[in-house]
């Protein structure tokens, strides 16, 4: 009994410890915020002091009190601030503080965390709890009107980046990928047709997001077209997208000199789709043999051995496999460093699996403008951690047009 009485005698005290501790950390912060504030309104009217009206009157800058104290939530908790208010008789002219703007109700931190704890999945009911926990109790949450506003904000920002200026950009290699999402309020499920690019220093990033019906021919080349209105001028060397026909049929109408190359992922699952289950691990071998070897030869004898092996008893499945014969060892032909990139449509893949989860967490978005816009904003979010592809320097390479051959650069005879 006498130690449980003193160990919430001790835990009290550690909690009033940390309490105050705090409350010292909030103050001093409060004090150095007003302090900062004085000096930067004392700095604006020391460069104004000969400022005067005509014939030597009163000055045309000067304070004039303070305004209303201010509640500005921080990463510390609310601390209230009372700015200095500055008159300035100039025409059109006005001080406005930069650390302390108007309207400014949370630190630029909390402001970015908000967006973020949605994007992630934090619904506007969860907010006021998500907060609390890291800000402390009496953290304001975000309201469903706030939420409407941040929604809006994003879609402007993908309005304004589908509008945006590529004429200085030039891209190695595509990604593409068409990927479909349930709209809560519609019978539709959308499909964003979604390209990731390389450019010349080995950076990745978002090319292109865009509504389509189905993967049609059609919606790929509208795509394709707008990259063109947007100044690109000409397309990447080599292009990775599964087997969606609509695509490979806008790409060759719009930029006819990218290779194509088939995802090995999605054609490792298609073939072992069209087997039964005891064969598939003896065949999978084989496929992985065909785009794990070192050179294109060996690559080519695994194929020719699938195809000798499967052909009598599971047509469907090797006819799956050879209609894309031309298009599953283009690889070879480049840097060997940049192989793990180019098999696979992984980039899209890896980066729409947060936008999914996204998506389970809020039972989809309410329509397919805030789908679209949603899954813009969470591709950005992952876009500033992509990393660059391996063996970058040999983009350059590449697109000069020096030849590879099993992935090593060709040699002059």
């Amino acid at each position: 009994m006498h130690k449980n009485t003193t160990a919430k005698i001790e835990s009290r005290l550690a909690q009033e410890s940390r309490l105050t501790l705090e409350d010292c950390l909030r103050e001093g912060a409060r004090k150095m915020l007003q302090q900062a504030i004085e000096e930067e309104v004392n700095e604006y009217l020391e460069n104004h002091r000969f400022l005067r009206e005509e014939g030597g009157g009163r000055q045309i800058v000067v304070r004039n009190g303070k305004g209303r104290c201010r509640l500005l939530q921080t990463g510390m908790g609310e601390i209230e601030i009372r700015q200095p208010r500055v008159l300035d008789r100039r025409s059109g002219q006005r001080f406005t503080s930069a650390l302390l703007p108007p309207y400014m109700r949370r630190v630029p931190t909390l402001e970015a965390l908000l967006p973020v704890l949605y994007l992630k999945g934090i619904s506007g009911n969860d907010f006021k709890e998500a907060l609390s926990a890291i800000l402390g109790p009496g953290a304001v949450g975000l309201s469903p009107s706030s939420i409407m506003r941040l929604k809006e904000s994003w879609q402007r920002e993908y309005d304004q980046w589908c509008c945006r200026d590529l004429g200085g950009k030039r891209y190695v290699y595509f990604w593409a990928d068409g990927l479909y999402f349930n709209v809560r309020l519609s019978s539709d499920r959308p499909c964003l047709l979604v390209i990731i690019g390389t450019l010349e220093d080995g950076t990745k990033e978002l090319v292109a997001m865009a509504d389509g019906v189905r993967e049609s021919a059609l919606c790929w080349k509208e795509v394709l077209l707008d990259l063109k209105r947007q100044g690109l001028q000409e397309g990447p060397r080599l292009a990775v997208g599964d087997g969606a026909l609509g695509f490979w049929a806008a790409l060759e109408e719009v930029f006819p000199n990218t290779r194509l190359q088939r995802c090995w992922v999605h054609k490792t699952a298609n073939i072992l789709d069209k087997l039964p289950k005891r064969t598939q691990p003896s065949a999978k071998t084989l496929i992985h043999e065909m785009y794990m070897s070192a050179t294109k030869d060996h690559a080519l004898k695994a194929y020719a051995d699938f195809i000798e092996l499967y052909r009598d008893k599971y047509p469907k499945a090797v006819q799956c496999l050879a209609k894309d014969k031309e298009n599953l060892f283009t690889f070879y032909d480049f840097p060997a460093a940049h192989w793990i990139h180019l098999r696979t449509t992984n980039p899209i893949e890896s980066t729409f699996s947060t936008v999914r989860h996204r998506q389970r967490q809020t039972k989809g978005c309410g329509s397919v403008k805030a789908t679209i816009s949603l899954a813009f904003k969470l591709s950005k979010e992952a876009e500033k951690h992509w990393r660059k592809i391996q063996g970058y320097e040999l983009i350059l390479k590449v697109l000069s047009g020096i030849k590879f051959v099993d992935g090593k650069e060709e040699q002059a005879a």
